[in-house]
């Protein structure tokens, strides 16, 4: 039976690994974190002073996803979203979260300076939104609220209802 592939993206801290991980516990689908991947698999081309972090090495990450992917059911998540192929993905959902809960959320994951103020002006100026319409079909991005345990249940029973009709459609 096909499982759609589904692309979790927006600024760090607004909720991607923990509608993710659910989402997949719920779902019967298969759940990859690209940040713990790359960690896990070294798949780094450098590192990045100013914001002290790798630099994601796109192209073997790439070529690590590509069978899986192929095979469908796979929910991914990631901060960035261009340089994935178009043809993975079924939906891609941008989560989006209020400034003053994003705050505390980066600054109690230590995040400081330019690198927390960056993040919180990339979701004030909706950036990683742009990348997805520009990246992908415009019918299949979606933005959600991820602000509240309240957000994430009705999330959850969206994108659930969501898949539920794509299997049906494509089966």
């Amino acid at each position: 039976m096909r499982r759609p592939n589904i692309l979790l993206t927006g600024t760090p801290g607004v909720g991607k690994t923990t509608l993710g991980k659910e989402l997949a516990s719920r779902a019967g689908m298969t759940y990859i974190n690209v940040g713990d991947m790359a960690k896990e698999g070294e798949l780094y081309e450098g590192f990045d002073e100013e914001y002290d972090c790798p630099i994601l090495d796109e192209d073997r990450v790439i070529d690590e996803l590509e069978d899986k992917m192929s095979e469908g059911g796979v929910i991914i998540d990631y901060h960035g979203c261009d340089f994935f192929p178009e043809r993975w993905f079924h939906i891609v959902f941008v989560l989006r979260t209020e400034n003053s809960f994003l705050y505390d959320r980066l600054e109690s994951r230590g995040y400081k300076g330019k690198k927390l103020q960056d993040n919180i002006q990339c979701e004030i100026f909706q950036t990683l939104y742009e990348e997805a319409v520009l990246s992908y079909r415009e019918e299949i991005v979606h933005q959600l609220p991820s602000n509240t345990p309240e957000d994430l249940e009705q999330n959850l029973d969206q994108i659930l209802q969501w898949i539920e009709q794509w299997m049906k459609d494509n089966n």
